[in-house]
């Protein structure tokens, strides 16, 4: 169903005064409508949480101390400020590094997913419209993984009891569920639309 239409039909059925005169075509444009804007909110949430999780600086907290570890430095409380630290000698630094290529991709690829959805809707023709974002999608929840598995498997390995992984690590790892609903949702979409 073309973009076009679902608007036309959309402004139809606001102005019949909200008669319950809503048809069976009626009812398929508002429930397009409402999965369109879920898809738009889900993705957006997505953008959010990988931001949060590759911006913010809670990977990996010690216990003693309360000292946090991101992937971009260490922190310590000083004198009532942060101060930032360079990694002990013992990280692996192109580990490190690839954990960040890997978020900052994550990122990359999912805001430009919401801005090739948005232009799918206008441009594509039905059955062609949500393949982009979708693959877009699965690249940025392929990144994060890649991230978040790096993370766990390299890091910290050795500091177990000294602390634990900080909210910033779990959000990576449900931004990689929610990105990777997101993109399985773009492909049904797209064989939905298709039919």
């Amino acid at each position: 169903m073309n973009f076009a239409v679902i608007r036309r039909r959309w402004r139809r059925i606001r102005l019949e005064g909200g008669r319950s005169r809503l048809t069976p075509a009626n009812w398929s444009t508002v429930i397009m409508l409402v999965l369109l804007a879920a898809i738009f909110v889900l993705h957006i949430a997505c953008i959010i949480i990988l931001l949060t999780a590759t911006i913010d600086n809670a990977w990996w907290i010690f216990t003693a101390g309360n000292m946090p570890t991101d992937i971009w430095a260490r922190w310590i409380f000083v004198n009532n400020s942060w101060h930032s630290v360079d990694f002990p000698s013992t990280y692996p630094q192109s580990y490190l590094q690839a954990v960040q290529a890997s978020s900052v991709l994550a990122c990359i690829f999912s805001i430009i997913g919401i801005f090739v959805f948005v232009a799918q809707l206008f441009t594509l023709a039905k059955g062609q419209r949500f393949l982009i974002s979708g693959v877009f999608q699965f690249f940025a929840c392929l990144c994060i993984m890649i991230a978040a598995s790096i993370y766990t498997d390299r890091f910290h390995t050795d500091e177990k009891s000294l602390g634990s992984y900080g909210h910033c690590f779990i959000l990576a790892w449900v931004a990689f569920a929610l990105t990777f609903l997101s993109s399985v949702i773009y492909f049904v979409l797209r064989k939905k639309t298709a039919e």
